[in-house]
Formats: structure tokens, C-alpha cells, sequence
């Protein structure tokens, strides 16, 4: 019977460093190879089968993982923050951490993150172009706001980025401004219509996706989840399956604070920084208009808020729609809302 190969990859832009062991930890190869399908191709042919892998998460690590997937008996990528071994070492080059990730992977002690279907990812990173497109359009209509506060002139702050307002504003209403700025106002006016547009296109093509149409829907039952937190849940979280309890998925959202406790002393921090920072964002921003139009979630900000901070009560929102979009993902069923009387909370 053949012996398992365990392949150590150190990712960067223009190379992979490479260390390969036995299951007894002897040294069979290493060094490195381009960051280029072409490269990897005949490096792959050099690899005795079988062989397990290990890269740790990168920004290059998605393309290089679905290429060399179907090759492996298994590849695993490693949570960058956990790697200990290698962030605290002495001596650290691309060689040495090749070494080392080998060698986690070899006697089974890698700190192993999730890695998204291809497909996921893919859409995944259309949504986050989406949400940068949104950013972008938010400082264009700041600039605009900007260049009239600039020089004076008046204007209708909740009607300043309509078509119609603005279109008035720049015909009769800038006679004093400087022809300068007006140029610069409908050059902003036409990068804030452009991005709208794109956005737009972008979130139309998401909801009606085969792949999520379905699911989207269906966690767009949940009370506090529109069609962007129902996108974002989807596409960040991938299988919520992964998650063995709520508390680990409102750890991932980073909905609450990191645990430090030594001699029996419990210390409770910030927000923890290790989160999924996309999700974070958009469950925030629903738990705060949330309340708003769902009761039950209305009384839940009530409760927290006679207890203590505002931010308090809106972590409480956000974790509440977070047990709501988990019940929902993982049950495969519609929303229900379930009277009091019944003795019932929500589903």
C-alpha cells in the first residue's frame, strides 16, 4: 500500500514555496514554483500519489485551491490567525512556513478554516463588489453635499440626490456658484448615477441566481432580514451547516466580545476583531431599522435598552435575527411566527 504524501504550501503573488514529507516526517522535497496554472501543471506531475495538501488563507489562495483540488486526496486550508507555530517563530522565511504547515497537516494538528463552494465564492464576490459600488456612491453624494456647503448655496438636504431637485438645483439655482463647481456637481451627478446603476444590475442578477433564488426567499421570511441580509447570509456563511450551535455562528458575525480567562477570572473585552467583517456590517445595519417594523424585535431593544447602552441592545437584535436566519437556513422551511398564547416563542 502507498504511503500518504503531506504537501506544505506557502502562498504569495509570484511563487509557492513547497515542502513535502512522508507520514514517518522525512523529507522527500521542496522548494518552489510559480503561481501560475501553467507552472503547476508539470509540478503536479512530479507529486507521487497520494498526497494530502495544506495552504494557509490568502487573497491568492481560492484559484489555487480549486486547481489543485481534483489532484489531492485532500486539501485543506489553514486559518491564517491561528497559525501559531508560524507567526511565532524565530526564523521565518517561505521555506521554514512551507515546513511548518506541512507538518501541522501531517500530525493532524492544522488549524483548518472553511473553504466555500466555488460557485459561492464566485457570487460572493460579485455582492462584495456590489457593497463597494454602494460605498462609493455614499462619497459621491457626500461630495456633493461637500462642493455646495463649499461655496454657500442652499439647498433641500432630503431632496438634494433626486433626479428632479437636483436637475432644478443646477439650472436656477446656483447663479452665484462658480463655474468650476458646477461642472464638478454633474460630473458627481453622473458617477453617482453610474454607480447606481451597476449596483443595481448587479444585486437584480444575484436574487433571481438558481443557485440562490430559492433560499434567499425563504430567509426572507425571517423578521429583520431583507433581500441584503438574506444575500449576505447566504453567500458569507455558504453551508450553515458548518455551525454546531448559534453561539458559533454569532461568533462568526462577530456579534460579541473575545473570552480571556486565567485563575479562575473571566475578563469580557470589545467586540471581537476575528469576524466575518461583511456580515457584521449588514446584521448591525439590520438590527438597526429592524425594530422598527417588527414588534417582537421592538420589545427585545426595549428590554436591552433599560438595562444599559443603546449598542448593547442592538447586539441583541442583531443576534436574535442571526437564531432566526440559522433556524431558518438550516430547517429548510419558511419563517413562522407563533402566537404567545401558545406558550411559543418565534421560530
Amino acid at each position: 500500500m502507498k504511503s500518504m504524501h503531506y504537501v506544505g504550501l506557502d502562498v504569495h503573488k509570484k511563487n509557492i514555496a513547497y515542502c513535502i514529507k512522508d507520514a514517518q516526517g522525512k523529507l522527500v522535497a521542496q522548494g518552489e514554483v510559480a503561481a501560475t496554472r501553467a507552472a503547476l501543471t508539470p509540478w503536479l506531475a512530479t507529486l507521487k500519489r497520494p498526497w494530502e495538501g495544506a495552504l494557509e488563507a490568502t487573497l491568492f489562495t481560492g484559484w489555487i485551491y480549486d486547481f489543485l483540488k481534483p489532484h489531492a486526496a485532500a486539501l485543506k486550508v489553514a486559518h491564517p490567525a491561528m497559525l501559531k507555530a508560524i507567526v511565532c517563530a524565530k526564523k521565518k522565511n517561505d521555506r521554514v512556513d512551507a515546513q511548518k504547515i506541512g507538518d501541522l497537516l501531517r500530525v493532524d494538528l492544522l488549524p483548518e478554516c472553511y473553504m466555500a463552494p466555488a460557485p459561492i465564492r464566485e457570487l460572493r464576490r460579485l455582492l462584495r463588489y456590489r457593497n463597494l459600488v454602494v460605498r462609493q456612491a455614499v462619497l459621491m453624494k457626500n461630495k456633493i453635499a461637500g462642493l455646495l456647503m463649499e461655496v454657500g448655496a442652499p439647498y433641500n438636504k432630503k431632496k438634494l440626490h433626486g433626479k428632479k431637485y437636483f436637475s432644478e438645483l443646477l439650472e436656477c439655482g446656483l447663479e452665484e456658484v462658480p463655474e468650476s463647481v458646477k461642472e464638478m456637481l454633474k460630473i458627481s451627478r453622473n458617477q453617482l448615477d453610474i454607480f447606481d446603476s451597476i449596483q443595481r444590475r448587479l444585486l437584480s442578477g444575484l436574487e433571481k441566481h438558481p443557485l440562490l433564488k430559492e433560499r434567499v426567499a425563504r430567509l426572507m421570511t425571517a423578521d429583520g432580514a431583507g433581500p441584503i441580509t438574506a444575500l449576505t447570509w447566504a453567500l458569507e456563511v455558504g453551508e450553515p451547516q458548518r455551525f454546531s450551535s448559534l453561539r458559533r455562528a454569532i461568533s462568526y458575525c462577530g456579534l460579541c466580545s473575545a473570552q480571556k480567562q486565567s485563575a479562575g477570572k473571566d475578563q469580557r473585552g470589545p467586540i471581537s476583531k476575528i469576524r466575518n467583517a461583511h456580515l457584521q456590517t449588514i446584521l448591525i445595519e439590520a438590527a438597526k431599522l429592524a425594530p422598527r417594523f417588527y414588534p417582537r424585535l421592538a420589545a427585545l431593544r426595549e428590554r436591552e435598552l433599560a438595562r444599559g447602552h443603546k449598542n448593547r441592545a442592538t447586539l441583541a437584535v442583531a443576534r436574535r435575527i442571526v437564531a432566526y436566519l440559522l433556524a431558518v437556513d438550516k430547517r429548510g422551511t419558511d419563517f413562522e411566527r407563533r402566537t404567545e398564547a401558545a406558550g411559543v416563542k418565534a421560530a
